[in-house]
């Protein structure tokens, strides 16, 4: 199907990865791109976690907060599915660089805002910076890594994200409680800082190659991918799956205030202890993608279900405060043991050589879905339906069940 032709952008190539490859090799590039994916998700929260405090400050609904992910999330979306090509034709690491310098302007503005414009700002210059993380992280791992080790990787991978959402709350109400909101945002700036250095003193770990098209292909094979229905299920299974991770990232500490009358400070560490129990998930689910790489699918399908009706006990509230966001948390682990398998079931989707587009593309759902999710679940916020905004998230959680389940089989049978 693909006919594009691989050549390397500089005059050395990159070897074929083989099992043989030292471990330290392999641990240092899986470590980078862990360190570039937590940055990435570190901001996906820059604005959530103080959700509280702009109401307070600047006047703002549910609604408007909201939007504010919703822009970032289109942005995201749409420069992911975009991306993908860039990475494809000009190789992951220049890519990757100028992520991390739209990151420091997003906290430069969050630094200097004064109004809901500026906060707008934060949600642009991330959504940009964010756009090309999976295209540029799968593309290195998955011809730098050992295939043998790539179920790790992708362990290493979704842990480092999951540890990255964890930090970011703890990270800015440390800054808020000891010197006020926008020195965390400054805080912020010295830490993309820091790790553009980290990436650039070891840019020889993330070279990849480029994609070269043929000089006899047709005229539109750089997209005919589009054309494989798997492709498309893989994108509902991102779209769905992510509605729901939405509304514990951007409403989780509300919801619990609103429930159960939880302090602020504790309704915000939900959202830590989720990630932090994601991130164990995804440590063991890396030992479950490894061992059952024929059966991705169904491991995804299992550990979404299971999730969804954890989040149909929270909606029910019975579980009172700290029951509700101890089985929240226990949400995030089930969820992150699919992770794993859930890349792992994309890796087997992609084309040869389509590696940056297919992953572009499939991961815009995530966006996509981030996007279209605060817009939901804030007019039932806004309304004080907050079983139903849980309800709606599980009923979505359980429909991507069925989209992992669409990409196995079509991937078994071509």
């Amino acid at each position: 199907m693909n006919t594009a032709t691989i050549a390397s952008a500089n005059t050395t190539p990159i070897p074929e990865p083989q099992t043989r490859v030292p471990l330290r090799q392999d641990a240092a590039v899986i470590g980078l791109v862990g360190l570039a994916h937590a940055t990435s998700h570190f901001s996906h929260l820059l604005l959530a976690p103080l959700f509280p405090i702009f109401m307070k400050e600047f006047g703002l609904s549910f609604s408007e907060l909201g939007f504010l992910a919703t822009v970032f999330f289109t942005i995201s979306g749409a420069g992911q599915a975009a991306s993908g090509f860039l990475v494809d034709k000009v190789g992951a690491r220049p890519v990757l660089f100028g992520s991390l310098v739209c990151f420091m302007a997003a906290a430069l503005s969050g630094y200097m805002a004064q109004s809901y414009g500026g906060l707008m700002l934060v949600a642009v210059f991330a959504g940009l910076g964010n756009a090309p993380f999976h295209p540029v992280d799968f593309s290195i791992l998955n011809q730098r890594v050992s295939p043998s080790r790539l179920g790790y990787a992708y362990s290493a991978h979704g842990l480092s994200g999951n540890l990255g959402w964890a930090l970011t709350p703890v990270f800015l109400l440390f800054f808020t409680a000891t010197s006020g909101w926008r020195s965390g945002y400054l805080a912020a700036l010295v830490l993309y800082a820091c790790v553009l250095a980290v990436l650039v003193l070891h840019r020889d770990k993330l070279r990849t190659e480029v994609v070269r098209r043929a000089a006899d292909a047709p005229q539109g094979s750089d997209t005919a991918f589009l054309k494989l229905p798997v492709v498309w299920w893989c994108f509902a299974f991102f779209l769905l799956s992510t509605m729901t991770l939405a509304v514990v990232q951007n409403f989780a500490a509300p919801l619990m205030q609103a429930m159960h009358g939880v302090s602020f400070e504790a309704a915000t560490t939900t959202i830590t202890a989720y990630m932090i129990c994601g991130a164990v998930g995804m440590f063991v689910g890396g030992f479950v993608a490894a061992r059952m790489p024929r059966r991705s699918d169904q491991v995804v399908g299992w550990a979404m279900g299971i999730g969804s009706l954890l989040l149909l006990v929270v909606a029910t509230g019975w579980l009172g405060g700290l029951g509700s966001m101890a089985v929240l948390a226990l949400t995030g682990f089930a969820v992150g043991v699919g992770g794993p398998s859930r890349d792992l079931m994309i890796k087997k989707a992609t084309p040869k050589g389509a590696t940056g587009r297919v992953y572009g593309t499939v991961y815009s759902g995530l966006d996509i879905g981030f996007a279209l999710a605060p817009l939901l679940y804030g007019v039932f916020m806004d309304r004080g339906m907050y079983s139903t905004t849980l309800v709606a998230a599980a009923v979505l959680l359980m429909l991507s069940v069925g989209a992992a389940l669409g990409v196995g089989r079509r991937t078994v049978h071509g």
